[in-house]
């Protein structure tokens, strides 16, 4: 049985995985705070054997990852081998390099992925995509993310949508989990809090501007299985404070 759906994105801490040693340490720290998943992000070159050791001494999840884009199509069996470690099903993609963002760039992805996907099935495992907003670019009548999700087969492509991402696309985040309905494994969590000077800040969930009732409930019925904590910039304040805040925000508003 889960202790949680709740995990810590650790792109969010990038900055103290770098070594083995750092990673050691991080995922005590991230453990402590109350973490009992993680998504692996940003590591440095580590043994991935060593990696499963680590994650498993401290009793966490790997609920997912995220892998560049050109490791799944030049080195797809170490992919696999590395997930297979980590007892990890959700393997994901951050972003494509920017020559994918236009109608011409979307069907070249499509075709590339799809043997991805399916090679990935049969070691047990999906692949999802991960939004930031720039896929929210018109391309004629439709946007480049809604087009993506129309036409690649829910069963091979899953969606994670990054609430902060849609929002600063100028999206709802509750309406486009929504629209993935039932092909959403993963959910990215992060706030937007606005300035003074009308900056658009990365900030806790919870100490922002989005709003979070509507965003819950459309995950919940959605089917989401991992809602995951990020935050890409913490403007001075210590990461693991901003990791530990939004878990103790969300749990309040009724995340367990």
């Amino acid at each position: 049985m889960l202790k949680s759906v709740l995990a810590a994105q650790l792109y969010t801490v990038r900055d103290f995985t770098q070594t083995l040693p750092e990673i050691t340490k991080t995922l005590r720290k991230v453990a402590d705070i109350g973490y009992h998943a993680v998504q692996i992000s940003g590591f440095g070159p580590v043994d991935p054997k060593e990696v499963a050791k680590v994650v498993m001494d401290r009793g966490l999840v790997v609920c997912a990852t995220h892998v560049h884009w050109d490791r799944f199509l030049t080195d797809l069996d170490a992919v696999i081998d590395e997930h297979l470690l980590w007892r990890c099903p959700h393997a994901a993609i951050g972003s494509l390099p920017e020559d994918y963002y236009d109608v011409n760039g979307l069907t070249r992805f499509l075709d590339e992925f799809f043997p991805v996907a399916e090679t990935l099935a049969k070691a047990g495992m999906d692949f999802s995509y991960h939004n930031h907003s720039h896929e929210l670019v018109r391309c004629g009548s439709k946007t480049w993310l809604e087009m993506l999700y129309e036409q690649a087969d829910p069963k091979h492509l899953k969606a994670e949508i990054d609430t902060y991402w849609i929002q600063h696309g100028g999206s709802d985040p509750a309406e486009w989990i929504r629209k993935c309905a039932g092909r959403e494994p993963l959910l990215h969590l992060k706030d937007m809090a606005v300035t003074g000077a009308r900056e658009q800040r990365f900030s806790e969930v919870g100490e922002g501007n989005l709003n979070w009732p509507p965003i819950l409930k459309a995950a919940a019925e959605g089917g989401v299985e991992w809602y995951i904590i990020e935050q890409d910039l913490c403007y001075g304040r210590d990461p693991f404070e901003s990791l530990a805040l939004s878990l103790r925000n969300l749990k309040e508003m009724g995340l367990k």
